[in-house]
């Protein structure tokens, strides 16, 4: 009987449809022909797997439950072939971009879920410690209560790029996402995913635990673009688990190691932080434009290096300048000696 009904659901959900409708339909079909509801993935076990189906959507399949759920999971085989998971691709390092953050547009958007992508919060709680500078060290993620032993969810669809011991993060699993987004678990006890292996959201990555420079249980949660960590918090409300974006509007002082997230409370607001964000940008850029500034006149800087017989006047004749420059860009005076072997600036 099971078998049939399967058969009859597959049927009438063969015609193509654009996702979101797809999964409509397919959750009505649920629905009406089993009672199923969908549930929240950090309840489901493995062992309470039944059964998979196909939906009109090739990237879609829905998994049904022995405990009369469901869920929609991506096809990992029906990820569109993208360079994502295939460039800056290391299983052991952690940053493998290098300076390639360095080269990010000063705002730009990321798609954090669509109609294919899912979500689960690693954790519904409060932050123990955020984003940011702490005891004079780089804290780049979040640090999130967890029992050791308690199973950790992946916070979103993707492909597992590290899962291995490292360092102060002791047992650490890194997953990159179709979007180009990756996020940390690390001071796991142990780890439940290898490198290259798919996960959808919900899946468990590890458990919670203290391994590496940690001081008891929790979850080090990150979240990075490109090598460079921004708050999470600017993602995900812990304290009520949602998502705070489907689409992200990044701007290129999130990944600034002192800025944590800054609630939008209304339109004012809105506008304040648009106003802060204009003049953040522009201290940056004047700031990059200053060190690029440096860096161009310390390359044009010529230097001589004294001969025997070498005088002040015979060298800034060679270098079409005064001997008053010279005393200025060098720091000394007409009456100084010059030693062999000791390089002046001539310009």
């Amino acid at each position: 009987m099971k078998r049939s009904l399967l058969i009859s659901l597959s049927l009438c959900l063969c015609l193509p449809l654009a996702a979101q409708e797809t999964e409509d339909n397919t959750a009505d079909s649920l629905r009406h022909v089993f009672g199923r509801q969908q549930v929240n993935p950090t309840t489901l076990r493995s062992s309470d797997y039944a059964d998979t189906l196909d939906t009109g959507n090739p990237s879609v399949k829905v998994v049904l439950y022995d405990n009369g759920t469901y869920r929609f999971v991506k096809d990992p085989s029906a990820v569109p072939d993208t360079t994502v998971f295939t460039e800056y691709w290391d299983t052991h390092t952690v940053n493998p971009y290098q300076n390639a953050s360095e080269s990010l547009p000063d705002r730009f958007s990321i798609w954090i879920v669509d109609s294919l992508d899912s979500y689960c919060c690693p954790n519904k709680v409060a932050p123990r410690s955020k984003f940011g500078y702490r005891h004079g060290r780089r804290h780049q993620g979040i640090d999130l209560p967890y029992p050791k032993g308690t199973p950790v969810p992946a916070a979103f669809d993707g492909k597992v790029r590290i899962s291995d011991y490292i360092g102060g993060y002791g047992n650490l699993v890194v997953i990159r996402h179709a979007n180009g987004l990756e996020t940390f678990y690390a001071h796991l006890s142990e780890r439940k995913v290898d490198p290259g292996e798919w996960v959808s959201a919900g899946d468990i990555v590890g458990l919670g635990g203290s391994t590496g420079r940690s001081t008891g249980p929790h979850l080090h949660f990150e979240t990075r673009y490109k090598g460079a960590a921004f708050d999470p918090a600017w993602i995900i409300d812990f304290e009520t688990g949602t998502l705070r974006h489907r689409l992200l509007k990044v701007r290129s002082w999130y990944f600034n190691p002192n800025q944590r997230y800054v609630q939008n409370v209304d339109d004012e607001d809105e506008i304040f932080r648009t106003d802060e964000e204009d003049r953040i940008a522009a201290e940056e850029q004047a700031k990059k434009d200053a060190e690029a500034r440096a860096k161009a006149e310390a390359a044009a800087q010529k230097y001589h290096t004294i001969r025997s017989g070498d005088t002040l006047s015979g060298i800034a004749k060679r270098y079409h300048t005064s001997v008053r420059r010279l005393c200025q860009l060098n720091g000394i005076s007409e009456k100084t000696i010059l030693r062999v072997g000791k390089r002046l600036r001539v310009n």
